[in-house]
């Protein structure tokens, strides 16, 4: 059998245009931008020194809660007990849902007072209900955030209040963030939620709007989370939705809220702005097909099992072309998911990226008859 290469076009039109050759400033201490799909970093400014999280730790709160509510652990209408350590928060002058001693909440009204009014005594209250003691809360959080590669990163509370020992990077908030987004689409939404009106017993309703100011402009922020620590000053882990396509900006160390808004909304643009986002392949969907030897189908259909996304800027001519390369015609039988090639990809005429690519059925031999007609015919005519 001989080497043989399909190629695959993929031709992204741009627009030659001056303007999108301007470099992105952004003030701040340290951020990053990145393509969700594609995964590519579309910006970033020390992106790896160490911070002080902030509120953006209740993102992981978040994550572990809505684990235990994916794998039926915990419902959102289960109640928890407030606790004086919990409803202290409420009493001293920090962001709070302004939940009261004894009372019992909902995960779901207190999910909400963390994630729109990112209340740090609904953050205790949670923990508590969940893990039986912050303390053990947090070990699930550290524990999480190890697993989804959050390398510079120690939690020691559930709400981000100050504290030396809870740091990370704004590259981890990346990691978690895009975690939360990809994982529970289905909570996520409440990120995007602009109110919050709770029903407090024993008191009047108590109607908060959401601190990311971002969501009130219309442009299709959809979260995720504030933060502020005068150590730290102002800082944002913030996404963006637009016509199918997402990316997601942290930043630590804005000078004031205005700054942290406008500084985040620049930076979503930018990358909205200045990068297209090709899909070249989907997990698990044919894609392609491959020449068979001798089988009861002419072709067999092949998939790749990771969606393909390539980033690439606006400013530049580019083309983006696949070639997938096999020993062909591939004999049968063919079994399904065996490898088969592998898709090379190029960007500018250099190679970017390598992925397999598997059978997505399984091809039978035709009976010796044909078998011997078809090898005939290749002999002589090279037809296969």
């Amino acid at each position: 059998m001989k080497s043989f290469l399909v190629k695959i076009f993929f031709f992204l039109i741009l627009i030659n245009n001056s303007l999108l050759n301007a470099a992105i400033n952004i003030e701040v201490k340290t951020a990053i931008l990145q393509d969700f799909l594609s995964g590519k970093i579309l910006y970033e400014k020390d992106p790896d020194i160490k911070i002080y999280p902030a509120s953006m730790t209740k993102i992981m709160t978040t994550i572990i809660a809505f684990e235990f509510l994916k794998n039926g652990e915990i419902s959102l209408y289960e109640k928890f007990i407030i606790s004086e350590k919990a409803w202290r928060l409420s009493q001293s002058g920090y962001s709070s849902m302004f939940i009261m001693l004894n009372d019992e909440v909902s995960v779901e009204n207190l999910l909400k007072g963390i994630i729109i009014v990112s209340g740090n005594d609904a953050c205790v209250a949670l923990a508590e209900g969940i893990s039986g003691s912050e303390e053990e809360f947090v070990v699930l959080m550290n524990e999480k955030a190890e697993e989804i590669g959050m390398e510079n990163t120690n939690f020691s509370n559930s709400s981000g209040i100050g504290d030396a020992n809870n740091y990370s990077t704004v590259r981890d908030i990346l990691t978690m963030s895009n975690y939360l987004i990809k994982n529970y689409p289905k909570y996520y939404t409440y990120f995007k939620e602009t109110s919050f009106t709770w029903n407090r017993t024993g008191g009047d309703p108590i109607t908060q709007g959401n601190r990311n100011t971002l969501l009130y402009e219309n442009i299709g922020v959809d979260g995720l989370k504030t933060g502020f620590l005068t150590v730290e000053q102002y800082s944002l882990a913030s996404s963006i939705l637009r016509n199918g396509r997402r990316v997601t900006a942290v930043g630590s160390g804005f000078k004031s809220k205005f700054a942290r808004k406008k500084e985040s909304r620049k930076m979503l643009l930018h990358g909205l702005s200045k990068f297209d986002t090709i899909e070249i392949a989907k997990k698990n969907e044919i894609f392609s097909s491959l020449d068979a030897w001798l089988g009861k189908k002419e072709k067999v259909d092949i998939y790749v099992n990771d969606d393909i996304y390539i980033t690439v800027p606006k400013r530049k001519k580019n083309s983006i072309s696949a070639y997938i390369q096999y020993q062909g015609p591939i004999p049968t039988p063919i079994e399904k998911d065996i490898k088969l090639g592998v898709l090379n990809i190029y960007l500018n005429n250099e190679l970017f990226a390598q992925h397999d690519v598997f059978s997505k059925e399984k091809v039978k031999r035709v009976n010796i008859f044909l078998r011997l007609i078809k090898s005939f015919n290749y002999f002589v005519w090279g037809d296969v």
